[in-house]
């Protein structure tokens, strides 16, 4: 099969078909240093490095806030013995206000070799959340609301996502949609008040894009771009990240709409690789918090003999 045969009947219907269940958006955890684990909103990313690897993150957002949004996750993705597949695991948990939610999730990928020095990985991911919210965690202006009288236990909700990856040693393109299912956590109405309360997940559409520029031996530079589309709004995440040595990473990413990261990351050994970033809202939440903070471990399980992959870009 030529590679415009396979272009035509395999790749151009896969981005329709995620373009089209992407008519709806659902709002996932924020990571500012997703680069690092795509597996978070990309399944096809999960083993393309070659090696398996560990990553715990933690995120806490606009602190100072009340109830403000803290992400946790460990995760894990390693390419199998037959190179051409990937499997992940994760576990997230999510805390906004009265409601917390775990969600448990498996990638699974499959790479393709489109030429030597690239390929092209598919992912599917499925997922479970269990969704609690504590209602009497509220205060309420005007006393009690019948809308908040139930609160949600273990609500339980099942999803699946997928996505597609290219990548070769300098540069990387994805597309994916993390959950395909709309769910509907909670929909009550209130007969007094004439009003309905509504708690459901919708659908995004991720577009992630970097490249690597080797300035010097010493010196990489890799510009990246994150693009988040969902129901009625479009996010856009730029950052420019530089390496020295292989070993200290420095960078900024940008939100439009008005966030501002720092980013900074070192590699404390062959495995081990710690990051940090401290966001800065710029207008409408700048006088109400003191930032959010994110730190990440990452622990790379390699043999003596064993090697990254020298495709994809890693930092």
């Amino acid at each position: 099969m030529t590679n415009y045969t396979f272009t035509k009947k395999i790749i151009l219907p896969f981005f329709f078909l995620l373009i089209l269940f992407s008519a709806n958006a659902q709002e996932n955890e924020r990571y500012t240093q997703y680069f690092y684990n795509l597996t978070s909103i990309n399944p096809a990313f999960a083993g393309t490095n070659g090696i398996t690897t560990f990553m715990g993150a933690y995120r806490a957002q606009w602190v100072g806030v009340p109830g403000a949004p803290k992400t946790s996750s460990l995760s894990i993705n390693s390419s199998l013995k037959d190179k051409r597949l990937g499997l992940g695991v994760s576990i997230i948990t999510d805390q906004i206000g009265p409601s917390d939610q775990v969600a448990v999730s498996t990638d699974f990928s499959y790479n393709i070799e489109l030429s030597p020095q690239s390929r092209l990985s598919f992912g599917i991911k499925a997922s479970a959340n269990l969704l609690n919210v504590d209602f009497t965690k509220l205060y309420l202006k005007d006393g009690p609301d019948p809308v908040f009288e139930d609160n949600i236990r273990n609500k339980f909700s099942p999803n699946i996502g997928a996505g597609v990856y290219f990548y070769n040693k300098n540069t990387s393109i994805g597309i994916s949609v993390p959950n395909l299912l709309a769910t509907k956590f909670y929909d009550k109405y209130s007969s007094s008040a004439s009003v309905s309360s509504i708690a459901k997940e919708k659908m995004n559409l991720f577009f992630t894009a970097d490249h690597i520029f080797e300035l010097d031996y010493y010196l990489k530079f890799k510009p990246g771009l994150l693009v988040k589309i969902g129901e009625n709004s479009v996010q856009t995440y730029t950052s420019a990240t530089f390496m020295v040595n292989d070993v200290f990473t420095i960078g900024m990413s940008y939100r439009f709409g008005g966030t501002i990261c720092n980013l900074a990351g070192f590699q404390i050994n062959d495995k081990m690789f710690i990051g940090y970033s401290y966001d800065l809202e710029t207008k409408s939440m700048r006088n109400y918090n003191t930032g959010s903070h994110e730190i990440f471990l990452r622990f790379d399980f390699l043999s003596k003999t064993q090697k990254r992959s020298s495709l994809g870009g890693y930092f």
